[in-house]
């Protein structure tokens, strides 16, 4: 079987080269400046060449006499200082796939010397005999005409169905007299001809276009080209053409640029191109309608809607001609119809060309004669829909033509049938639809005439139907520029690998919303965009999709946020150019190629470098050469690798530098460097040395790797420094092992001395040449400087914060860790508004250890940098954890006493509170409650303390977010002995009594500072006992038992149960002796008595040593537990998503699994558990492979299976699904359909 070969028949798009407008001979002085102007249309784009009596010219090669230019579709080639020699014929030649056009024009140049020397030699009576000379010298002067051309149409938004004019003023000088200019119009540089769609009106002084009825087909670069003999003057605005509102919310935009292509007597292929905007949801497909000429009545062509962007109509009738429109379906609905197609006529190709003139070859035919095979049959397109095949009428044809039945035979048979069996069709060319996608098939056509069916054809050959065109690839990146107050430059990479494409779309959306928008309705094919109408100071970015017949690509990434305002104000002057590079040095030569480094300019302009360009020029025997450009986009580095030089040859460089404001003057040259290749074997010298963070004492100097490595990698860099007034013995070095990292900070400096570095690289074989230096450096701390900080905020969030008073315009916040890009933007959240900038820590751990620094751009260096260290990264957790939980100081904790007649004081006092505070009494109501807010004492007094008041009385406390409790317990009774007593006092009825000890029953009650307080009740008589040697209650913090370990569908639990709990118990769980952040995948809290920490998907990160940290408000515990060297258990591999197999075969499949300890296994079919049996053989080998094996499947077997893993650290399932097809059955199937 051989894949289709898919060829889309281009012969209807392509054409040879037309001169639109031929070059105009002209007659000038000596001296003067001559210039030929064309205008040539032709696909593919044609290929120019302008010739001197039959001479090429190479413009490049002589720029001083001659430049050609192209721009579009309109040439011209510039004669500069003319003299008599360049009296001649020109012609250009324009060439491409289709053929060749030229033109010719005679330029005569005048010489005044040589006018007056033929005046004297020649008389009047004489001039026909310098006639008879046959010089093409014209003594006669010409009139040179200037065009100027102002009230220019700028660029220009409109809707669908509106009506839109473009004009501009045109002064042409000097004024002749029934001279009128010629004034062309084109859109997209094809020249635009008057129709019911566009009208075009010169009044002598102005050009005016009128759009009737815009559709998106109108939407493009208009140009304005005013031509006179003396050249051409011309203008070009965009306009852009708006969706008309739909009528339904959610369906998609009209389609566009409907054409027909390969019209024959009874078929059309209709092409068109995808809308911008697809609505609520995506194109499903599209419908195709006609309309006979003349008629008002829209038939559908198609059924079924179509996906892809081309569909060949069949059953027209010959000698008619129709019009085509498009319609657009989504889920939500049909879109509007586009706008219908050129009318095109249902005939015969040849007949076509002798309508026009051109004579067809004569086909021999004879009467009465069965027409002969046809031949070249090959399918043209193909889709899952459709196929189309065309063909070559044969030779022998009969004397009334012939027309055509199309057969197929499906692979694997011997057995033809014809498609078409009740009328045979008239056009070469024939779509084929209802094919079974993935089948394949053989085609051949037979010819008849009255005198009967003549031979098949021969058979195209196996041929499978599917899809053959891909979607485009995603555009590469784009990248958003300012351009003016309302418009932006777009870049992006074009889509790799893409056929037939048909454009680019452009959409912007505001950053931080997901609503994005078309900033184009018609594809253009270029990888620049320039997207106006946007609204000012609006934050935006911007993405790209590619489009051809099969549909859209994916959208690329979004682009840099970019503000929209203009790039370069009214006011940037002169000054604001960055200052000339400096240090054009070589880094690596090889045979062919050099690397070459420089040092970014001290004075940026005020504006940040964008860019570098450099020069470069021959140096032989001492005379240099002109100056070339070796790259033509801006390079973003401070190395550039200069590529096909010549080996043993001297060349000088030098650089020049660009920001927003324009290019910097070229640095000085070079020294004359030789390409010749290398032979050394320590590193090269790092390059873009440059310093962040001047301070008094202190700088930080960042570099980067030299380009040529040497025989090995280089492991290591030396900072040398020296004070700039030293000589070349000050250097010292600022380390002594060697840096690892591509920057260091330099401590120890002298406040207000200027130093100067330079960066040494090394590898195996020993220690490079030193980089270029960099310097002076003033060490000076800015006034008004300052430093980024850390602040945590009530709700505990922590963050950095820097702040900068001198933002410019178009200054930005850049963040940096460890001076390298941040890449996972998970670890913080940056915001940044006016001067000031906050990195928000997601979740703060041990991950986000580092230096992190801050850079604001378009400014002399404002930088600032903090190092997060492990120790303060726990200060920082435990500030937040009191932030998000704060709580309520207490000078004393709850006590109590006695008064006289009987009555209780309970008290407490605090140590800090606000005027918000309150309190709220639990567990009783007969009380008189107090809160002296100027003491911070909070009393409750009770008439009588009975047996039935044992249990807890608590004080809590609000302070706004703050909260504070305390507590005096009564629990517990039993005897006391009379050894454990060191006083007793009783109290009943205002008199002290001595009571019997054997009787008295114990009610025992929280600690007081400094000693014990033990209640004795019995009948009437309250005791109180204070006593040093007795242990009242077990602490709660020791009440907790060790960590144990449960799994469950999502993870691991580590949990502690604990005998008495309440909110006084603080509980805090650490991770290799570091504070656990509580995050969405890692939770912690309290369950009834349970302690637990919730651990999500764990991963490899998870193992290690786990604390539990219990503290009561006087004593701890520590809980350790260690998951080093156990692993929750897991489906590693050998599972595939889908098994499908034939009735009958055997099945076996193989998981791999892993887990410590070794996990349990069992397998599952529709959730239910398996067991082993003869029907299912169930194994697990080696602690490793568990494997399923079913002897000879039925469709039964089908379903959804799942291997499930289990340990004590975890469960995991791996799924699949099982097909069981009976190939008989899908058979019987296939032959349904046909």
């Amino acid at each position: 079987m051989r894949p289709l070969d898919v060829r889309v028949q281009m012969n209807s798009l392509t054409h040879p080269p037309e001169f639109i407008v031929k070059p105009r001979g002209q007659t000038v002085w000596e001296g003067k400046t001559v210039k030929l102007h064309c205008t040539v249309a032709g696909w593919p784009k044609p290929r120019m060449a302008w010739y001197k009596n039959n001479v090429l010219i190479d413009a490049k090669a002589h720029p001083e006499k001659y430049t050609a230019e192209s721009n579009y579709n309109m040439h011209s080639l510039e004669i500069k200082n003319c003299d008599f020699l360049d009296t001649a014929k020109y012609h250009v030649s324009a060439l491409n796939v289709k053929g060749e056009a030229s033109s010719v024009a005679n330029i005569v140049i005048k010489s005044r010397y040589l006018s007056l020397f033929f005046h004297i030699l020649f008389p009047p009576s004489l001039h026909s005999l310098s006639c008879l000379l046959q010089l093409e010298v014209k003594i006669d002067h010409g009139v040179t005409f200037e065009t100027t051309i102002i009230d220019k149409f700028e660029v220009a938004f409109g809707r669908e169905g509106e009506t839109m004019s473009l004009g501009c003023t045109v002064i042409i000088y000097p004024t002749v007299k029934k001279y009128q200019p010629e004034v062309v119009w084109y859109r997209n540089s094809v020249p635009l001809k008057p129709s019911k769609w566009v009208h075009t009106h010169w009044s002598g002084e102005r050009a005016t276009l009128t759009l009737i009825h815009l559709n998106k087909e109108d939407e493009g670069m208009y140009t304005l080209r005013i031509n006179t003999k003396s050249g051409f003057d011309s203008y070009s605005a965009y306009v852009f053409v708006r969706d008309a509102d739909v009528e339904v919310e959610g369906v998609p935009v009209a389609p566009l640029d409907v054409r027909c292509h390969d019209a024959n007597k009874d078929y059309v292929v209709v092409t068109w191109k995808q809308p911008a905007v697809e609505g609520s949801s995506s194109i499903l497909g599209y419908y195709i309608d006609r309309c006979e000429v003349g008629t008002h009545h829209w038939a559908q062509c198609n059924d079924t809607p179509v996906k892809y962007a081309r569909f060949p109509v069949t059953g027209l009738v010959e000698g008619r001609s129709y019009i085509f429109r498009v319609r657009a379906l989504n889920k939500a609905g049909v879109s509007r119809p586009s706008r219908v197609s050129e009318a095109v006529v249902a005939m015969d190709p040849s007949d076509r060309a002798r309508l026009r003139g051109k004579s067809p070859r004569c086909l021999p035919y004879s009467v009465g004669v069965v027409p002969g095979e046809p031949t070249d049959v090959v399918v043209t397109e193909a889709t899952k829909s459709y196929v189309v095949l065309a063909w070559k009428p044969p030779v022998q044809r009969g004397h009334e033509g012939v027309m055509y039945y199309i057969e197929k035979c499906m692979s694997g048979t011997d057995t033809w049938q014809r498609v078409n069996t009740g009328m045979p069709v008239k056009s070469p060319r024939f779509a084929l639809f209802d094919l079974a996608e993935g089948k394949s098939y053989s085609f051949r056509v037979r010819c008849c005439n009255s005198a009967g069916v003549g031979e098949p054809s021969e058979s195209t050959g196996d041929i499978t139907v599917g899809d053959k065109l891909d979607l485009p690839s995603a555009p590469g990146n784009p990248v958003a520029t300012r351009n003016t107050d309302t418009s932006v430059v777009v870049f992006w990479a074009a889509s790799k690998d893409v056929k037939h494409l048909a454009g680019y779309y452009i959409e912007c959306s505001v950053v931080g919303t997901d609503d994005w928008v078309p900033c184009n309705n018609k594809p253009v094919k270029q990888t620049r965009f320039v997207c106006h109408g946007l609204t000012t100071g609006a934050n935006l970015v911007f993405r790209v999709k590619a489009v051809n017949a099969a549909g859209y690509s994916q959208s690329s990434s979004n682009s840099d946020a970019v503000v929209v305002q203009a790039a370069i104000c009214d006011h940037v002057s002169h000054s604001a150019i960055p200052g000339k590079p400096s240090g054009v040095t070589l880094l690596e030569a090889v045979k062919d190629y050099m690397v070459l480094g420089w040092t970014a300019p001290a004075n940026n302009g005020g504006a940040d470098v964008r860019g570098y360009f450099v020069d470069y020029r021959t140096v032989k025997g001492g005379v240099v050469g002109k100056w070339h450009e070796l790259n033509h986009q801006a390079l973003t580095t401070t190395s550039y690798k200069a590529e096909n030089l010549k080996e043993n040859v001297f060349y000088q460089f030098q650089v020049r530098a660009m920001n927003m404001a324009g290019v910097s003057k070229a640095s000085l040259p070079s020294a004359a460097l030789e390409c010749k290749e290398w032979t050394i074997t320590v590193p090269g010298a790092p390059v873009g040395l440059h310093v962040l963070e001047v301070r008094d004492t202190s700088v930080v100097v960042l570099w980067e790797p030299p380009v040529f490595n040497g025989r090995t990698p280089v492991n290591g860099y030396y900072l040398d420094i020296k004070e700039a007034s030293a000589g070349s013995d000050g250097w010292k070095a600022v380390h002594e092992k060697a840096n690892k990292m591509k920057y260091m900070k330099v401590t120890g400096l002298k406040a207000g001395t200027s130093y100067v570095f330079h960066v040494r690289a090394q590898n195996l074989a020993g220690v490079g040449k030193p980089s270029a230096a960099l310097g002076p450096i003033l060490a000076q701390t800015r006034p008004g400087t300052k430093e980024i900080y850390v602040d945590v905020d009530d709700n505990g969030v922590i963050s950095m914060i820097f702040e900068c008073s001198e933002m410019k315009e178009g200054s930005e916040f850049v963040w940096s860790k460890n001076y390298q890009a941040i890449t996972d933007t998970s670890r913080l959240t940056i915001i940044s508004e006016k001067g000031k900038t906050r990195a928000i820590f997601n979740s703060p751990s041990l991950e986000d250890l580092g230096t992190f620094s801050c850079v604001v751009t378009n400014t002399d260096g404002i930088s600032s940098s903090y190092t997060l260290t492990e120790e303060g990264l726990k200060r920082l957790l435990d500030i937040s954890h009191e932030h998000k939980f704060p709580v309520i100081p207490f000078k004393s904790q709850m006590a109590m006493d006695l008064l006289e007649k009987g009555r209780v004081r309970f008290w407490t006092q605090l140590e800090k509170y606000t005027s918000d505070c309150f309190s709220v009494l639990y567990s009783f109501q007969k009380y008189t409650m107090n809160f002296d807010k100027s003491t911070g004492i909070i009393e409750m007094f009770m008439d009588s303390l009975e047996v039935t008041d044992e249990g807890t009385f608590t004080f809590n406390l609000v302070d706004g977010k703050a909260k504070g409790t305390t507590s005096l317990v009564l629990i517990g009774d039993g005897e006391i002995s009379h050894g454990t007593l060191t006083s007793m006092l009783l109290l009943y009825s205002d008199s002290l009594v001595k009571y019997r000890m054997s009787t008295c029953k114990v009610h025992m009650y929280s600690m007081f500072p400094q000693r014990e307080l033990l209640i004795v009740m019995h009948q009437h008589i309250l005791c109180f006992i204070y006593s040093s040697s007795i242990y009242m209650i077990s602490k709660r913090s020791n009440s907790s038992s060790e960590i144990k370990v449960v799994s469950t569908e999502h993870g691991i639990i580590l949990y502690s149960m604990v005998t008495y709990y309440n909110e006084d118990l603080r509980v805090g769980w650490l991770h290799k002796d570091g504070k656990i952040a509580a995050s969405e995948r890692v939770k912690s809290g309290v369950t009834g008595e349970q302690l637990w920490l919730k651990i999500n998907e764990p991963t490899e990160k998870d193992k290690g040593k786990y604390t539990m940290d219990v503290f009561d408000g006087k004593d701890g515990v520590k809980r350790v537990f260690d998951l080093s060297g156990k692993d929750r258990a897991r489906v590693v591999g050998g599972l595939p998503d889908v098994v499908a197999i034939q009735e009958g075969k055997s099945l076996n499949l193989t998981g791999n699994v892993w887990g410590e300890p070794q996990p349990e296994v069992c397998w599952m079919k529709n959730d239910r558990e398996l067991l082993s049996d003869d029907r299912y053989k169930l194994k697990f080998e080696a602690g490793k492979f568990a494997s399923i094996t079913i002897a000879s499947v039925t469709t039964a077997d089908s379903g959804k299976y799942a291997l499930v893993v289990k340990n004590k650290y975890g469960t995991e399932a791996g799924e699949f699904t099982v097909s069981v097809y009976n190939p008989d059955d899908e058979d019987s199937k296939e032959e349904k359909k046909d």
